[in-house]
């Protein structure tokens, strides 16, 4: 375990090229749909099993979100009308432990605990945000150090935190709204071209970005994610299974986890303009023995769109301050050649499922079926986001 002044990476074992996804499935993004979060779960799943070829009760494996619950073994026998044993982890689900089950998924399948382990994430928070206070900040609310020492204060909720995290980083490396503002339009742009994004086909130019109302300065509406309906699910079983299943195999190449030492109470982080992905991504590029430069595409969480040039910078596909440039050169497209980011639109334009999508995106584009689909693309990577937490996950292909 690697540690720091302000945070550590978690030591792994190697599970290069043992393990692989072989299904994958996703709901229709929406806004306001009137689903359940377990409706959401159950018609990724079912999708996510047809896409693999399998049967439901080839599925002995069940990994969802011990944060955000919704589809679990109860759910699945309900849904599919079985009733066999399965193995079942909390540890999964999306954000960054979208990152981090496959390894617990490969753990599993080396004890031989399970052979198809699903991972299942739904979000109806747009239908049920009407029964939320602060909407996702909700979930910090309840914490006792932010009741506390945060709230009573005016540093509540997510856009708040961030658009302070913002102010300093424009500080620390002079950046300027048209470089944020430059993020946001090929997010949407790539999300245009993907037809099950909740803002396909609707355009987002740099005046209207810069028009745009602030939702607490300097952070504006264009600089945040919306709220949505919709979830996602993908399958991982062992390489050998995998090579005799429907579709191509993904394999996993590396994973890493990184954490900071304050949590989630970012007020107290003293490298206030990084992300556990300075502890993350190193052990996930040692594992596949591969570097920056070998990436083909990439996805991060990106709630904001700070947290996406933080992430980006952290990775060490620049320099600190330099993301920004980036963007704003054109170098982030799916067509650019140089680091294809957020191929589907993200969180910031595709949909607000907390990146389930982002690693389904992954899985489209090194399969070669992605709407916005990068040229020869055989190395993809997740940056998973929590705040305190972060996981990388690198993927390939035999493709």
């Amino acid at each position: 375990m690697t540690r720091s002044a302000w945070g550590h990476a978690v030591s792994l074992d190697d599970i290069n090229g043992k393990v692989a996804i072989v299904g994958i499935g996703e709901t229709e993004y929406t806004k306001v749909s009137g689903r359940s979060v377990t409706e959401i779960g159950a018609k990724a799943a079912e999708r996510a099993i047809e896409d693999a070829g399998l049967q439901p009760t080839d599925i002995d494996g069940l990994a969802y979100s011990g944060a955000f619950p919704g589809f679990g073994v109860p759910e699945f026998h309900d849904h599919f009308g079985t009733s066999h044993d399965m193995w079942t982890t909390p540890w999964g689900g999306g954000m960054a432990w979208a990152g981090t089950v496959p390894y617990v998924a490969a753990r599993a399948i080396a004890n031989r605990e399970a052979s198809y382990i699903l991972n299942v994430f739904g979000v109806a928070w747009a239908s049920e945000r009407a029964q939320m206070t602060g909407g996702p900040g909700e979930v910090h609310a309840t914490q006792t150090a932010k009741q506390n020492l945060e709230v009573p204060f005016g540093w509540f909720p997510q856009p708040v935190y961030f658009a302070t995290i913002m102010r300093r980083y424009m500080h620390e490396h002079s950046t300027s709204r048209e470089e944020f503002g430059a993020l946001a339009v090929t997010l949407r742009e790539h999300a245009n071209l993907t037809p099950g994004s909740v803002f396909h086909a609707k355009s987002l130019t740099m005046q209207q970005y810069l028009d745009a109302p602030m939702l607490a300065d300097p952070l504006c509406l264009y600089d945040s994610c919306p709220i949505s309906d919709g979830g996602g699910a993908f399958i991982v079983t062992s390489a050998e299974r995998a090579r005799d299943l429907k579709q191509a195999p993904v394999i996993v190449l590396g994973v890493g986890e990184g954490y900071s030492a304050t949590g989630t109470n970012w007020s107290q982080q003293r490298e206030f303009t990084k992300t556990p992905q300075i502890f993350s991504s190193p052990g996930a590029f040692a594992m596949a023995g591969l570097g920056p430069s070998d990436v083909d595409v990439l996805c991060c969480y990106d709630p904001f769109t700070v947290v996406s040039l933080m992430q980006i910078e952290d990775m060490r596909f620049c320099e600190p301050g330099e993301a920004g440039q980036l963007a704003l050169q054109g170098h982030l497209r799916f067509d650019s050649g140089r680091l294809p980011y957020n191929t589907h639109g993200g969180l910031l334009s595709h949909a607000y499922v907390l990146g389930i999508a982002h690693c389904i995106e992954l899985v489209k584009q090194l399969r070669g079926s992605a709407s916005a689909q990068v040229e020869d693309c055989r190395v993809g990577v997740y940056g998973g986001y929590t705040g305190h937490m972060a996981s990388t996950l690198v993927l390939g292909t035999d493709r």
